[in-house]
């Protein structure tokens, strides 16, 4: 599986040149484009019970009294309270799933993860179709927890099937992929959601989940190829180590200290985003399906951007120059963003800054991370990297919704002054991540004909 040669060519001529040269590529591209369709299908739906009015709709009606009884109407504290819950959630979940990875090989846990979520949406299909009171905080919990892990465990797995020069060449492709099936998600729930009605959505996503566990199967073969061509340590076996390695790791090790700081300014930045924009949708919207339409309006813009930059501006850049300016560049274009907003917090600047932010996440910051999981052991991988896109991300979803809801206090531009230090901080985290990169050998340092992975 070798990197296409660099050259003048055209982007899309690079693109079709990589796809066949490489079957396991095809077969990430499918992958990826499912999942985020699967995904995007859901997440208007999402964002529209987090802006929802109707506080029966969202939380239980037991829930609802507790908080009414102590003086705390619940549709005051909405996004506060779904993101406390969230990222307790993510830390209940955190052990089992550091249990399942270290106890079970890749062609387990990898399908069971999946099984669990295609299984879920069974579940919450009748809970809709039936509207059942408190569907909307459980579906929000559950939706947080399945786009961190899902996504998680696939950048993971890539790291195993692809190597370094691969992950440079590719991964900016797939992640077009990726986008590719977010503008589908959303496109297919403009078009249906009030055909079909909400209930029926989670049918679509299932289906596009099954197709998810077909591609991790075929690509499995790619992966075990290059662990024994290359003399390293075997993902069929189970990984060991302690449950909580992740956590473990993050403490210990600096490149992964600073992998948590900026993904956590990361969060922040986009939290105080999407509480603002939250605040707007809820003062011009109050029917749910005209809201999950703006929200699927505003993925579609994202998406559109990111798949531009992707095609002909991430493979260049990791190729030719490095992670560095994917690294960078999104956080000199939010702290631009953030001074505008800081100036000037208008509704439609609210809209162009969460675009810019998002898509320069998704196209150039997320390759150029995941990348540096081809050049770290797997337990990295599965276990810290899985702790920095769940615990860490969700804690820092919580830390700032918070934060926003005590500067909301003082208005918008007390907010995105407090979002243009989270987007600073964000750019150092960067640059200090760069350092510690270039301490990294060029590929995964577990090259063994050892079978069985180190203890944590």
């Amino acid at each position: 599986m070798n990197a296409p040669a660099s050259g003048p060519r055209r982007p899309l001529a690079s693109l079709v040149s990589a796809l066949r040269g490489s079957p396991a590529l095809w077969w990430s591209f499918l992958y990826f484009f499912c999942l985020l369709s699967g995904y995007y299908v859901l997440r208007p739906v999402r964002e529209a019970m987090g802006a929802s009015a109707d506080v029966e709709a969202i939380f239980p009606p037991s829930m609802i009294a507790f908080f009414a009884a102590r003086g705390m109407p619940l549709q005051d504290f909405t996004l506060q309270v779904l993101f406390t819950c969230t990222f307790l959630i993510m830390l209940l979940l955190q052990p089992l799933y550091g249990a399942l990875v270290s106890r079970y090989p890749r062609r387990v846990f990898l399908p069971l993860v999946y099984g669990f979520f295609i299984v879920t949406l069974l579940l919450f299909y009748v809970l809709f179709d039936t509207g059942v009171p408190g569907r909307g905080m459980a579906f929000f919990l559950w939706i947080s927890v399945f786009n961190l892990f899902a996504v998680a465990v696939f950048w993971s797995f890539m790291a195993d099937v692809f190597s370094n020069a691969d992950a440079k060449a590719y991964y900016g492709y797939i992640g077009a992929a990726g986008t590719i099936g977010a503008f589908l998600g959303p496109f297919l729930t403009r078009t249906l959601v009030e055909r079909i009605g909400i209930a029926h959505l989670m049918l679509v996503s299932a289906g596009f989940l099954v197709i998810c566990v077909v591609c991790l199967l075929r690509l499995r073969l790619w992966a075990v190829q290059r662990e024994r061509e290359q003399r390293l340590v075997s993902g069929e076996v189970p990984m060991g180590g302690s449950v909580l390695a992740g956590l473990q790791l993050i403490a210990r090790e600096p490149l992964l200290r600073w992998l948590a700081f900026m993904v956590v300014l990361g969060v922040g930045v986009g939290t105080v985003l999407y509480n603002e924009q939250a605040a707007i949708v809820r003062r011009l919207f109050t029917d749910p399906a005209a809201s999950t339409a703006y929200y699927a309006g505003i993925d579609l813009a994202v998406n559109a951007l990111t798949l531009l930059v992707q095609v002909f501006f991430t493979r260049l850049l990791l190729s030719r120059y490095g992670i560095a300016p994917a690294l960078l560049i999104p956080g000199v274009a939010i702290i631009i963003g953030y001074s505008i907003l800081a100036v000037s917090p208008l509704p439609l600047m609210v809209a162009v800054v969460q675009v810019v932010t998002r898509s320069s996440e998704f196209s150039l910051a997320k390759p150029a991370r995941e990348t540096i999981y081809t050049r770290v052991p797997r337990e990295w991988r599965y276990k810290a990297g899985a702790a920095i896109d769940t615990v860490i991300y969700r804690g820092g979803d919580l830390t700032f919704a918070w934060v926003y809801k005590a500067l909301s206090a003082f208005g918008s531009h007390a907010v995105f002054s407090a979002g243009l230090l989270a987007a600073s901080g964000m750019t150092l985290g960067a640059w200090r991540l760069l350092r510690e990169v270039d301490k990294l050998p060029a590929e995964r340092p577990d090259a063994s004909p050892s079978k069985k992975e180190p203890a944590a």
